[in-house]
């Protein structure tokens, strides 16, 4: 009964959270690591709560990592056990920032639009 994750594509097929995570390979291997792990445990819905896991509202939740900087990727739930990665951010502060919520719910929406019937 585990949970896929899949990341979220644009229109022209790029996919803005695998981007994310190959740039902070380059600028941060631990930091990467630690994200990838927490990816992995999101298929146990055991993880889906803090420390790991946090609700924002409107069908978002962030995974979190603190390291030199706060990483963390916006998802989201799905039918059929899914959980769909919209948006990765680092920051210093431990709230995330009003802009990266909007492109999140904006990637939401679409992901939405054109994946359900």
């Amino acid at each position: 009964m585990d949970f896929t994750v899949e990341f979220y594509e644009t229109k022209m097929g790029g996919s803005p959270v695998r981007d994310f995570l190959e740039s902070l390979k380059e600028s941060d291997p631990d930091d990467f690591a630690a994200l990838l792990a927490g990816l992995n445990k999101l298929r146990n819905r055991q993880y889906h709560r803090e420390p790991l896991c946090k609700s924002l509202g409107n069908g978002l939740f962030e995974l979190r990592h603190v390291g030199k900087l706060n990483s963390r990727v916006l998802w989201f739930f799905m039918k059929n056990r899914r959980i769909v990665a919209v948006h990765g951010i680092r920051n210093k502060g431990q709230a995330i920032p009003a802009r990266d919520l909007e492109v999140a719910n904006e990637r939401h929406r679409d992901w939405c639009v054109r994946n359900e019937p």
